[in-house]
This record gives structure tokens, C-alpha cells and sequence, in this order.
């Protein structure tokens, strides 16, 4: 009887079933593990003769296939970098060495003594290497080999602040002291590495100009020629020539006013200032001059003032030789007040006519606009005391005009001394109005001996300024900026040699100019930043003590000079020191970086994944492990992320995807099948013992 047969192949498949069921459950922690089932199939016999009847009993059952189930197992996340799982689709490719190309989901992998990531039987992840630029290599075993990171010297360096416009210049230390805190506005220390990755900082200081002209004095002989920053004449080649006290002007100089007096021997002083094309020349090779009086009494004694425009106070010597002596040697300074800082305010005087007024006159006067009513008394007043009581109504004359800073009486400026208007800081002397600026002489005095100041008009008594000295507030929102190597050492910024000494660069101070009205950054050392334009680099030269040829370029695009606390807004720079290998991660697109000591980070390689045309061709291997067959088709390799593939997740790793539930219904079922058919035997015995009995 067919019967027994059929019920023997029942139960083979039933328990085929309940061994793939079993190896299921047993597996269910396993690392990458994929659930198996198990397919089944009819048998049917068949004859020549007589075939494709329907009235054929069947032969029994037979396990088609052993099918696994490919879907994705549940990540879980570990502390391990070198676990790796990929969430998607594809396998990691692992080779034994001896040519055993194996592939797997099962990731958790390990680097073994020679830097290998190896699986945990020994197997040899692959993937990509990488060259120096980057580029991918032939698919290899992946290894660490970059255990150290050398040093990289800064090269680079971004800083960004903000310096608080609400700080008051004026209230600075006279000089500037790198070692005094209170001589500088600002100041910040940023972090530096050399070529063998020493670490060094640098030191900024932002000194903000005070409204302040910087002069210099020179001792001089009148009728000498000089050069100053390497200047002489626009006429010839001799040097500027000097003035004589009975001159008014000689080509160079122009008599700027002839009744001052020398502060040091009280000798008449005329005052000639240099004008026309040789000043243009010379401002134009050394911008930071403001001007240049020479100053020679009836005495024959001359002295070279020079002041510096207010944005360049400090900054930079100037080279003044003396063209009269042998090879052009340089001018003495004079014995006292060799230099010093004046108020770059404008200045207006007015000279008064006579020392004395007589005795009951009543003065009539206007100054800016305050009329002003002195009366001389029973004993006569001086030219400082009308001077003073002019003074009385400062108060009055500065509520009236805000521009003017002070009213006061100069005795050094004419033979009677004058009256001295100055202005404020911040005005711009082309936009002074007429009433500010504007004395007015007692008109009924005009003529006679109480006529108050030299050059009254006799119709209106309106006064013009005997002697005027032109305002400069070019220092407004203009820094030097300073650098200084781990503190001291003075660093090469880009200052130019001082004109007249040179083309090329040496250390000191640069200057960095804000615009007043918004705060954004408009110069840095002379060159102009324009909207939408590349920001100008300061090049630092000298702070690399290991290697001086390397300079490093400094970006300080976006600094500010807002009303508001002076801070770093961003820092950074490009330099580090020797690192040591202490980690590996991955990217997401298979990326294997190396992490450093010194914080950087190296890509080292990509992991590749495979994937197949038909991956439930695969053939187990153990170990979680499949290899390709022709059923399968050959792997296709791609770094993840690459097409269909899958993306990498480092410190997770693939659960098994078994489902518990769903395996011990399987047994259920496997273990019905298998009574069932062990009664069909069973009924099938006791059929055949009724026969035998008959």
C-alpha cells in the first residue's frame, strides 16, 4: 500500500519543519541573523499509460525549499563605533585571507594588531583605501595605519569683534604701553601652533586715536635745505628751503601769521607753514603728516614743526635730514619739547589791538552769537582781562553753539595776545556756520584807541581770525592695532617702513578704521574695503619661531565698532599640534574617520557594500555569514548610501529578525503535522493487520 510511503514523507517534512523551526528560536539573539522557512511541495506519480488522470492518489509531500527571509532586523545601539549595521538594504563583504569572499550582516567587528577591522572570526572588512587627495582605491582589506596626526603650523586665522564705540579715547594713558592695559582700548589673545606644533599665542591690541595731532620739533638754521620723509622740493632736488625771519614766503614756505610770540625766550615768532605742490608731494609719501610750520623768531633761532594727522598718532617715526650737511645727517631734536601731542581741534584767534583799555569805556561785543557787555571800570582793563570776562559767559556761548568746545585767552598768539575759540572733536571744520566762527568789534570803537580786536570792519565790526589752525578729526573710529607673539615679541603686521626709510615691512602697529556713522569696518592698513570686495588679509610675518618663512593671513572681516560690549564674535584659526590616534567612527556614506589628540580628524577609508540581483540566492556559510552563488549572481559593490544601498550606522548593530510568536505557532504546527501523520501509519498498520487475519 502507497499509503505508508506517503505518510513517511509527511513526517520527514514535519520534522524538517520543526528542525528550521527550532533553528529559528535558537537563533533569535543572533547578530544578524535571518528567520528561515520552510516550503513545501506535493509529490504526484505518474505512468505512461494512463497519464494526466485525475483519479491519481498523490505520493506524499516534499520540502521544496528552505527559504530565508531577508527583511531588516532592529537596530540596536551600542558604545562601540565598530559596530556597524546598515540600515537599508546590502551586505559587508569579508575575506578570509586565503581568498574566501564571505558576506554578512552580522557587524560587529574589531581591530585586531595590525590595525585590521576584522569580524569577530578573524575576517577582514572591506572597502575603499584612500590616496592623499582623497580619491578611492581599489577595494582592499580597511585598516588604521594613521596612528599619529603630525603637526600643521597655522597659516590661517579668521577674527571677528566687536570693540564698544562708547569707550572714550580720552580717557587712554598718554603713551602707549603694550604691558599697561589702561593705554589700549581693546585687547585679545588667539591661539597659534609652529611647524613642529609648539603651541604660541598672539596677542592683539586696538589703541583707539585721540583727537590729538602728534608733533615733532627739530632744531634748525633758517636758509638751511631739508628733506623730510625723503622729500625735498617740488622745484629741485636740494631739499626744502628754509625761510629767513624777514621773508614772507620763498617758494616752499608761506608766512602763516608774523605776531606770535616764542614761548621759551618771548622773541617775536613768524610762523610759516610749507604749501603748494611740495606739501602734496609729501603728504602723498607719507600720508600721516598733517603739516609742517617753521617757526624762526628776530633771533635767527628756527625751529621745524611737523605734526602727524590725528589718525596716525604714534604711529611711526619720520626721517628729517638736513640736506646743508655732509651727507644729509639727520636733524637734531630740538633740547626741550622735542614732540608731544596738541589738540586736533580747529582753532580760531583773535588778536587784540592794544595790551590796555582806558579807564569808564563800555565794550560792546558779539562773540558766536552772545552779545557781551564789558565795562572797563575806573582803573582801565588789560587785554587778558577782557579776554577773561569774556570767558565769564563760556557757559552762554557754548549753550548757544554746540559746536565750540572752549572760549579762552592765549597770550602767545600776537603782540597783545588773542582770544581763542576752539572747537569740538567731532565737527568738521567744512561745515562750521558762520555764527559759531564770527566775532563782532565794538562798531563805535572801531578806529579809535579802545578798538578791541586787529581787523575789525568798520561797517559791520565783524572780526576775521588773525590765525587759524585746521581741525582733523580723521581719528574718529581709527585703531592702531598691535600683535605681539606669546605676549612679547613685537610681530611684523604689514607697517610699512617709515617713509623715507625703506619699501618693505617691519613690526609695529597698523592702522584699522571704522566708519563713525554705522560702525563697519572701512580700512585696514591703507587698503580701502568696498562693498561686496574680497576683505583685505593682514599678513603676520615672524610668528612661527620654528620656521620664520611662514607667515600666517589674517581675515578680520566682520569686526565692528558698535555701541555695545566689546567682545570676540568668531575665532579661528587653521594650526594644531601632533595628535595621537584615540578612536575610529563612521559616516553614514561609509566614511571611516580616524579621530585625534589634537581634535582632527582623517578620512582612512569607505566601507563597501554588496548587494545582489537576487539575494535569496545566497548560500549560509554559519557564523551569520552567506556566499554568493550562481543562483545569487555576483556582488555589486558601492560605498552606502550609493543607489538602492543601504546607509551605515556606526555604534549600532542588526538584530536578529526572528519572530518568537510567530516560530512557536510553527511548532504547533510542525508537531500537529507530524501526529497526523503518525496516525496515518497507524491506521494504514491496522488496516493491513485486518487483511493478514483474514
Amino acid at each position: 500500500m502507497a499509503g505508508f510511503n506517503t505518510a513517511v514523507t509527511g513526517l520527514k517534512a514535519s520534522s524538517t519543519m520543526l528542525d528550521v523551526t527550532g533553528n529559528n528560536i535558537a537563533n533569535s539573539s543572533t547578530i544578524g541573523y535571518k528567520t528561515s522557512r520552510t516550503e513545501f511541495g506535493d509529490i504526484y506519480t505518474a505512468s505512461v499509460v494512463g497519464a494526466g488522470s485525475s483519479n491519481t492518489p498523490g505520493s506524499g509531500v516534499t520540502v521544496s525549499d528552505i527559504a530565508q527571509d531577508f527583511s531588516a532586523g532592529t537596530l540596536e545601539f551600542t558604545n562601540n563605533n565598530l559596530d556597524l549595521a546598515i540600515n537599508g538594504s546590502g551586505f559587508f563583504q569579508l575575506n578570509d585571507g586565503q581568498g574566501g569572499t564571505t558576506y554578512t550582516r552580522a557587524g560587529a567587528f574589531e581591530l585586531n594588531k595590525d590595525g585590521f577591522i576584522v569580524s569577530k572570526n578573524g575576517k577582514f572588512l572591506q572597502g575603499y583605501g584612500l590616496d592623499d587627495r582623497g580619491n578611492r582605491l581599489p577595494i582592499g582589506n580597511l585598516a588604521v595605519t594613521e596612528k599619529e596626526f603630525p603637526p600643521k603650523t597655522t597659516e590661517t586665522m579668521d577674527l571677528s569683534f566687536n570693540i564698544d564705540s562708547r569707550e572714550d579715547a580720552n580717557t587712554l594713558l598718554p603713551n602707549y604701553d603694550k604691558d599697561k592695559a589702561g593705554s589700549f582700548t581693546y585687547s585679545t589673545t588667539v591661539r597659534t601652533f609652529d611647524s613642529l606644533g609648539n603651541e604660541h599665542t598672539i596677542k592683539y591690541n586696538f589703541a583707539e586715536q585721540r583727537p590729538e595731532n602728534e608733533y615733532s620739533n627739530y632744531q634748525t638754521t633758517p636758509g638751511d635745505r631739508v628733506y623730510i620723509s625723503g622729500i625735498g622740493t617740488a622745484a629741485d632736488t636740494d631739499g626744502m628751503l628754509l625761510p629767513l625771519y624777514d621773508e614772507s614766503a620763498n617758494g616752499d614756505f608761506v608766512l602763516k601769521t608774523a605776531t606770535a610770540k616764542a614761548v621759551d625766550n618771548g622773541q617775536d615768532l613768524k610762523v610759516f607753514e610749507l604749501g603748494g605742490q611740495t606739501l602734496a608731494d609729501l603728504q602723498e609719501a607719507d600720508p600721516r603728516i598733517k603739516s609742517v610750520e617753521y617757526r624762526v623768531d628776530d633771533a635767527g633761532n628756527g625751529t621745524l614743526r611737523i605734526l602727524k594727522l590725528s589718525d596716525s598718532r604714534e604711529f611711526g617715526d619720520l626721517l628729517v635730514t638736513d640736506n646743508s650737511a655732509p651727507d644729509r645727517v639727520a636733524l637734531t631734536p630740538t633740547t626741550t619739547d622735542a614732540s608731544g601731542f596738541v589738540s586736533s581741534n580747529e582753532k580760531h584767534f583773535f588778536e587784540f589791538q592794544t595790551g590796555t583799555f582806558a579807564a569808564n569805556e563800555q565794550l560792546d561785543l558779539e562773540v558766536a552769537g552772545v552779545e557781551i557787555a564789558i565795562s572797563t571800570g575806573d582803573n582801565g582793563m588789560t587785554s587778558e582781562q577782557v579776554a577773561l570776562a569774556i570767558r565769564d559767559r563760556e557757559s552762554d556761548i557754548l549753550e548757544a553753539n554746540p559746536d565750540i568746545l572752549s572760549v579762552s585767552w592765549d597770550p602767545d598768539q600776537g603782540a597783545n595776545g588773542s582770544l581763542r575759540i576752539e572747537f569740538k572733536p567731532d565737527v568738521n571744520p567744512a561745515n562750521l556756520g558762520a555764527r559759531s566762527a564770527q566775532v563782532i568789534d565794538d562798531a563805535a570803537l572801531i578806529g579809535s584807541a579802545n578798538q578791541v580786536f586787529i581787523g575789525s570792519e568798520v561797517a559791520t565790526g565783524k572780526v576775521d581770525a588773525n590765525y587759524e589752525i585746521d581741525g582733523d578729526n580723521s581719528y574718529n573710529g581709527v585703531y592702531l592695532m598691535y600683535a605681539y607673539l606669546n605676549g612679547e615679541e613685537a610681530l611684523d603686521i604689514g607697517k610699512l617702513n617709515d617713509a623715507g626709510t625703506g619699501t618693505d615691512t617691519e613690526p609695529g602697529p597698523i592702522l584699522v578704521k571704522f566708519n563713525p556713522e554705522n560702525g563697519l569696518l572701512t580700512e585696514i592698513n591703507g587698503e580701502e574695503i568696498r562693498t561686496g570686495a574680497t576683505i583685505p588679509e593682514i599678513i603676520i610675518k615672524g610668528a612661527d619661531p620654528a620656521n620664520k618663512n611662514n607667515n600666517i593671513a589674517l581675515n578680520i572681516g566682520g569686526s565692528t565698532q558698535f555701541a555695545s560690549e566689546s567682545i570676540i564674535k568668531a575665532s579661528d584659526q587653521d594650526g594644531y599640534a601632533k595628535g595621537d590616534l584615540i578612536g575610529v567612527s563612521f559616516g553614514s556614506t561609509g566614511e571611516m574617520i580616524a579621530s585625534f589628540s589634537n581634535g582632527e580628524q582623517l578620512n582612512i577609508g569607505i566601507v563597501a557594500v554588496a548587494t545582489f540581483e537576487n539575494q535569496s540566492g545566497l548560500q549560509p556559510s554559519g557564523d551569520t555569514e552567506w556566499t554568493a552563488t550562481l543562483d545569487s549572481g555576483s556582488a555589486i559593490l558601492n560605498p552606502p548610501g550609493a543607489g538602492l544601498n543601504g546607509l551605515l550606522r556606526s555604534a549600532s548593530l542588526e538584530q536578529s529578525n526572528v519572530d518568537l510568536s510567530a516560530e512557536l505557532v510553527k511548532l504547533i504546527e510542525a508537531q500537529r503535522n507530524f501526529q497526523a501523520n503518525s496516525k496515518t501509519l497507524e491506521t494504514l498498520n491496522t488496516v493491513t493487520q485486518s487483511i493478514l487475519q483474514i
